[in-house]
């Protein structure tokens, strides 16, 4: 049995990562491949509890509980679906993981403070699976807030932050994406159409399940 590969989709708010996740779980079972699609935080029962109080819950956590939050959210989605999906050869493919912590938590909220990068960088070694290939989604913050917008659902806490820790978000992901280079690719998805975008990672991912 062929071993599962775990792909991750990252990006702040309203880059398209939810429609890439849908498009390519499609794309992929089309060609017979067995796939899971998954999001975060949730992703297991436990977890979509605890993704409530983390984008919805009335009081709001300090940092270090809500970067602890998160994780335990992670491990008990790790535990009880992810790792049994790919011991299964399944190609798990997720929307958000480690990555969207070190950029909202860490470069977000905590302006990049030492301290608290590294508080994320020991409960990523603690956690134990890093993704195969992450595909980060970026678009500008004027083209995103238009696709929040018409998209009229009730936004959560993350979404309603001003700008600055927008700006520090994109900043940091970029960070990420230099600190990562073989696993990150980046994609533009403003000037491109969904099916476009689609087709470029599916190209990359197709050439990686191909040399497995």
């Amino acid at each position: 049995m062929m071993s599962g590969q775990f792909i991750t989709l990252e990006g702040g708010e309203g880059v398209g990562k939810s429609t890439q996740l849908r498009l390519l779980r499609d794309a992929l079972q089309s060609q017979g491949y067995r796939v899971l699609a998954t999001r975060e935080p949730g992703g297991s029962p436990g977890a979509e509890d605890l993704r409530q109080l983390l984008l919805f819950g009335q009081n709001p956590l300090s940092l270090r509980a809500e970067i602890l939050t998160h994780f335990a959210a992670r491990f008990d989605h790790v535990d009880q679906v992810i790792r049994p999906a790919l011991a299964d050869g399944q190609i798990v493919l997720c929307d958000r993981f480690t990555d969207s912590t070190m950029a909202y938590q860490g470069y977000g909220r905590a302006e990049g403070d030492p301290a608290i990068l590294a508080l994320i960088g020991e409960l990523q070694k603690q956690l134990g699976l890093m993704p195969d290939m992450t595909f980060l989604l970026e678009a500008p913050r004027e083209v995103t807030r238009q696709r929040l917008a018409v998209r009229g659902v009730p936004t959560d806490r993350y979404e309603q932050a001003d700008e600055g820790f927008h700006a520090r978000i994109a900043a940091g992901f970029k960070q990420i994406a230099r600190q990562n280079p073989e696993r990150l690719h980046c994609i533009a998805t403003a000037n491109h159409s969904q099916e476009a975008v689609n087709s470029l990672i599916m190209k990359e991912i197709l050439s990686r399940l191909s040399n497995v």
